[in-house]
C-alpha cells in the first residue's frame, strides 16, 4: 500500500459564529468559515493582502467549544481536506472543498481566562501553551 498524507493546518479568524445541526440522535455537525491572509510585496513595493476563505466542518464539538467559536476569534484548525461535487438547479456541475477538523485551538482567551482551549477529535480540553527551550548553545543564525 502506498503512503499518502492529507493534512491541513490553518490559523485565521472566524467569519461567522459556529452553526450546528444534528444527524440522527447522537451526531452533531458544526460548521463555520475561517479567513486566512497571505501577505506579500507587490510590484510597486506596497504590501498586498490576499484573503482566502475556508469552510470548516467539525463533528461532535463540545458545548464549551461552540461557545468559544464566535465571529472574529482567532483559532488554529488542523484536519484533512475533503473535496466534493454536485449539480446545481441549472444543471451546472459545482465543486466544493472543506476542511474536516480534527483539532481546534482557540488562540484568544475568553473573558477573564487567558489560557488556550485545545479541543482534539476525542473532545479533551487541555492547556495549549508551549514553553521555550534554552539549550545554552549559540544558534548559527
Amino acid at each position: 500500500m502506498a503512503f499518502s498524507l492529507n493534512r491541513i493546518m490553518l490559523i485565521g479568524n472566524l467569519g461567522r459564529d459556529v452553526e450546528t445541526r444534528f444527524s440522527g440522535d447522537t451526531l452533531s455537525i458544526s460548521s463555520f468559515s475561517l479567513a486566512t491572509t497571505y501577505s506579500y510585496k507587490g510590484k510597486d513595493g506596497n504590501w498586498v493582502n490576499e484573503t482566502t476563505w475556508h469552510n470548516i466542518t467539525a463533528y461532535n464539538l463540545s458545548d464549551f467549544m461552540k461557545e468559544q467559536l464566535k465571529k472574529g476569534k482567532k483559532v488554529y484548525v488542523e484536519g484533512r481536506l475533503k473535496k466534493g461535487e454536485y449539480t446545481d438547479k441549472e444543471g451546472v456541475k459545482r465543486y466544493t472543498a472543506e476542511v474536516i477538523s480534527e483539532r481546534i485551538i482557540s488562540l484568544e482567551g475568553s473573558g477573564e481566562s487567558s489560557g488556550n482551549s485545545d479541543i482534539s477529535s476525542e473532545g479533551s480540553t487541555q492547556d495549549g501553551s508551549i514553553s521555550p527551550v534554552d539549550s545554552g548553545e549559540d544558534l548559527p543564525f
